[in-house]
């Protein structure tokens, strides 16, 4: 599914009161949603300029309309195994709520997926896997037609913190 289809999608399923719409995506056949209304827009996999001394899941950045926009890797920020970037893979321009502000920034996912309007209680909480697994950047789960979203929180999963070249070594001590 392209932009414009993502976007049609939307206008002809506005949410109504207590509703959300949410853009979900697929990686290793798992299906993840975001809210739409933080979708800036999608894009086709182009090259990026890497910047040296961050982790491998920041590919680097692109100019966006004369802004500088970083690029994410979800499969590898996930500890997926990379996948050869191909025809259905895009980028998600998501804007992303920080210190108090907003910035741009851009996943790498395999392909978008569907717009999907739920009513706000149907989300259920991650679940309690104990302290051993970080699931703070999970809004929710969803159950779509038999089908399991995972829910992302973006402006945690997308904070300065965990994309800092320091955060892995400081997690691993």
């Amino acid at each position: 599914m392209n932009l414009e289809t993502a976007l049609e999608r939307a206008e002809a399923s506005a949410p109504g009161e207590g509703e959300r719409q949410y853009l979900t995506f697929l990686m290793a056949e798992e299906e993840y949603g975001v809210d739409i209304l933080r979708v800036q827009e999608i894009r086709g996999w182009d090259s990026v300029t890497p910047i040296p001394n961050t982790p491998d899941y920041l590919k680097g950045v692109i100019n966006l309309r004369g802004s500088v926009v970083p690029i994410v890797d979800l499969r590898l920020r996930f500890g997926l195994p990379a996948l050869d970037y191909g025809p259905t893979t895009v980028v998600i321009v998501l804007r992303v709520e920080h210190d108090g502000g907003e910035r741009v920034m851009g996943i790498v996912v395999d392909a978008v997926s569907d717009v999907h309007t739920l009513p706000e209680g149907e989300m259920k909480p991650p679940p309690d896997c104990g302290g051993t697994v970080d699931l703070d950047f999970i809004a929710g789960l969803v159950l779509v037609e038999e089908r399991m979203i995972v829910v992302l929180d973006i402006d945690r999963l997308l904070n300065s913190d965990a994309l800092s070249p320091h955060h892995d070594q400081e997690e691993a001590s």
